[in-house]
């Protein structure tokens, strides 16, 4: 099992290489509350909650009380992002779970336009580096833990490889003893054949013992025949 989980890993990894660090940002228009709004958006071959979560964290921790969440749309009113201008803008955005992964989309007032490829260049290429970030940041995070598991697979694999060794060395163990124990009957049943031999024999000559006493009494017998006939013919 957990050897299928490391190769299944290994697979894995070889499909990232190729595929995972590819995190395309396009200009998408999305209507929030009957309202349609031109944005920006970056799409990710990550899982959908893992992602909104991340995305959730991020803006919480740099923006905190200025960030409402209302069913899934975020807005954040009058903040500064450095990264894409120094004054302060308001943003709309949205996680959405894709057939390929997960998009993250925002739309963007700078104050005096809205973000667009064409009519904000600077403050697109500045906010398409932002989702970018983003997205390289989340693929790292995959990979670490998908690196962790596997290594904690590996470590899994090695302790039962290790196990079906001393598996194998209590099999020979147990050989050993079983033929160690074989000699051990072996040799019990040869003293005992000895023994019953020995019992045997001295059946025999007790048979002849037998045989010999038989032997004492009939002599006896005729002795004491002969004695009373003697006692009979004395007048």
């Amino acid at each position: 099992m957990k050897r299928s989980l490391l190769i299944l890993l290994l697979i894995c990894f070889t499909t990232l290489g190729a595929f995972a660090q590819k995190s395309p940002v396009d200009e998408a228009d999305m209507t929030i509350n009957n309202i349609p709004r031109k944005g920006q958006r970056v799409s990710m071959q990550l899982d959908n909650r893992r992602v909104e979560a991340a995305w959730l964290k991020q803006l919480n921790e740099k923006f905190g009380s200025k960030l409402k969440n209302n069913k899934g749309i975020l807005t954040l009113d009058g903040v500064i992002i450095e990264e894409i201008a120094p004054n302060p803008i308001r943003v709309i955005s949205k996680v959405d779970a894709t057939p390929t992964g997960t998009t993250v989309w925002w739309s963007i007032d700078l104050g005096s336009a809205y973000l667009g490829k064409e009519s904000t260049p600077v403050q697109w290429k500045s906010a398409e580096k932002y989702l970018k970030d983003f997205a390289r940041m989340m693929y790292r995070e995959d990979l670490v833990s998908q690196i962790a598991e596997a290594e904690r697979a590996l470590v899994a694999s090695q302790n039962n490889h290790m196990a079906v060794i001393e598996k194998a060395n209590t099999i020979k163990k147990d050989i050993e003893k079983n033929k160690a124990r074989k000699i051990e009957i072996q040799q019990m049943l040869a003293a005992n054949a000895a023994e019953l031999q020995q019992y045997n024999n001295l059946i025999d000559a007790n048979l002849k013992e037998q045989e010999a006493a038989r032997g004492d009494i009939v002599n006896m017998r005729v002795a004491l025949e002969a004695v009373k006939e003697r006692m009979n013919k004395i007048e």
